[in-house]
């Protein structure tokens, strides 16, 4: 297998894509892999400026992380997506462009998430001050058959970060920890 794949996290707002992904991102390059974290936010500010949260831009934008995570991949690097990417049909049609896609459902209840929220977002949401918010009141699309799922509300984020890795290697991603790629 190639060195070059895209580890796709996908999951609501706040349930731990980007401390996973970023987790992961620092252990892979510890064994010398070429890594980029495509994280939503900050894709959003520079790749994706300009566009709102209708279905029509959140495709482009996930359509747009797939082009890139698809450039880098096939050159070698490791991509990592972590975006909520919340509609099944484009997640699907990134991962059908990709030779080697590996997708990770970072799981969280709502009742977690809007504790865990330091913005209140959840809450706002919730009390409809926030229109067209994933998970309440746009939709989130759970994915049917990731590699991988965490439950990010039953597991730290050392378990999933373990877990991930553990798959990853059995499934020929990267080699096992210790042995020479």
């Amino acid at each position: 297998m190639s060195e070059g794949f895209t580890l796709w996290f996908t999951g609501l707002s706040g349930a731990g894509k980007s401390t996973l992904a970023s987790l992961v991102a620092e252990e892979l390059r510890r064994r010398g892999h070429r890594v980029e974290v495509l994280d939503g936010d900050e894709v959003r500010t520079n790749l994706s400026k300009g566009l709102g949260f209708s279905k029509e831009d959140r495709d482009t934008n996930i359509r747009r992380i797939g082009y890139v995570c698809r450039l880098l991949a096939r050159n070698g690097v490791i991509a990592i997506s972590a975006a909520i990417s919340p509609y099944r049909a484009i997640r699907d049609e990134v991962r059908a462009q990709h030779d080697q896609f590996f997708e990770v459902f970072v799981k969280c209840p709502i009742e977690t998430l809007t504790e865990r929220d330091v913005k209140g977002l959840y809450r706002k949401a919730l009390a409809g001050e926030i229109k067209g918010f994933t998970g309440i009141d746009d939709p989130y699309e759970e994915p049917l058959r990731p590699e991988l799922v965490v439950e990010t509300h039953i597991e730290t984020p050392r378990q999933s970060l373990a877990r991930l890795l553990g798959r990853l290697e059995q499934a020929g991603y990267i080699a096992p920890s210790g042995a020479r790629r």
